[in-house]
């Protein structure tokens, strides 16, 4: 097994970058192990609705990532407490949706330092059943990989925080996050222990299992490749928040100068249909505004620039344009 050097890059995207470029490009047959420690993000799952996951506000204020992964699975927190491992083998019947495979060597050792870890259900490793790694995998059919969390010392307030949804109803196609108790590795650790030496323990452990390892470090252009692959795909609101299932929302209030009740359809992150009901008075048609958001990114920064000219009264009265935009796009108070 080669061990690769991520020169201690913490920026989620090159290193989800990274961790897909070494599956389709490194030597195949090769085994190759991957650790990466991200920044303070919400990794969203393949398949799932980011707006469905993330509480947009609490992340816009601490301008956190959110990245999403090839994998499947539900999303997560990461931040500088938690370790990420990855292991990169040839893909094959017996090893795709064996999580035991890859996360037995970690329990070993977590178990060996006097941590009662165990793999439960069908990826999860728990302590006490409290999560303490959640397991994903991705194959091309030629390789694939198979990656987990290890939460040592994440500040777990956070995660409940960032991954609080404040959206109203949605519903779409998306597999949506199942919300387990989460607690810290360092919980049942007799002695504190910071996460480079956590990763130097794990790693060392694996080391220990009787293979030989060696440490591969990318070359110049190989870096570059990573790099042009993050700037086209994760760093991308196309991959990121475009590439979520189809969905529908409906957001319904009622203010002094009348309800006003929402639909909204949203397909690959962009507004298909918007349609305006309710029983206010305006002036001018509400169509007008149906349209002009008719094919807008349903992100807030983009619908504010589109009605930063508009004059909101003049379809709903004294209606303000931040009580309209809040509606639009995740107030904490909305009913449906």
């Amino acid at each position: 097994m080669i061990f690769i050097d991520n020169e201690g890059i913490t920026d989620p995207k090159v290193n989800l970058a990274l961790e897909e470029y070494a599956l389709r490009n490194f030597n195949p047959g090769t085994d190759y192990l991957l650790f990466y420690i991200n920044e303070p993000s919400i990794i969203i799952g393949r398949n799932q609705n980011t707006l469905e996951e993330i509480n947009h506000e609490y992340v816009e204020e601490k301008k956190l990532h959110v990245v999403r992964r090839v994998s499947g699975g539900g999303a997560v927190y990461h931040d500088f407490g938690n370790l990420n491992f990855s292991f990169i083998t040839n893909h094959d019947i017996k090893s795709l949706n064996n999580f035991l495979k890859f996360t037995e060597p970690v329990i070993k050792i977590l178990n060996s330092i006097g941590v009662a870890a165990e793999l439960k259900g069908r990826n999860d490793i728990v302590v006490n059943d409290q999560k303490i790694s959640g397991n994903a995998q991705f194959s091309t059919g030629r390789r694939m990989f198979s990656h987990g969390t290890l939460l040592l010392n994440s500040d777990l307030g956070e995660v409940v925080k960032a991954l609080n949804v404040k959206m109203s109803k949605i519903v779409s196609k998306g597999h949506k996050s199942a919300r387990a108790r989460v607690a810290n590795i360092s919980e049942f650790m007799d002695e504190a222990m910071d996460i480079e030496t956590f990763r130097s323990l794990i790693l060392k452990g694996l080391y220990d299992t009787g293979e030989e390892f060696e440490t591969y470090r990318l070359s110049d252009a190989e870096w570059e490749a990573v790099h042009q692959l993050k700037d086209k795909k994760y760093n991308t609101w196309d991959w990121n928040y475009g590439n979520s299932p189809k969905f529908n929302i409906q957001r319904n209030r009622r203010f002094p100068i009348g309800e006003i009740d929402l639909r909204i359809f949203v397909e690959k992150g962009r507004i298909e249909s918007f349609k305006i009901y309710g029983d206010f008075f305006g002036k001018e048609p509400v169509k007008n505004l149906e349209d002009l958001l008719t094919g807008a990114r349903y992100e807030p920064r983009e619908i504010e620039q589109l009605l930063e000219a508009v004059m909101i009264e003049e379809y709903f009265g004294a209606l303000p344009k931040a009580d309209f935009l809040e509606l639009i796009y995740g107030a904490d108070d909305v009913v449906i």
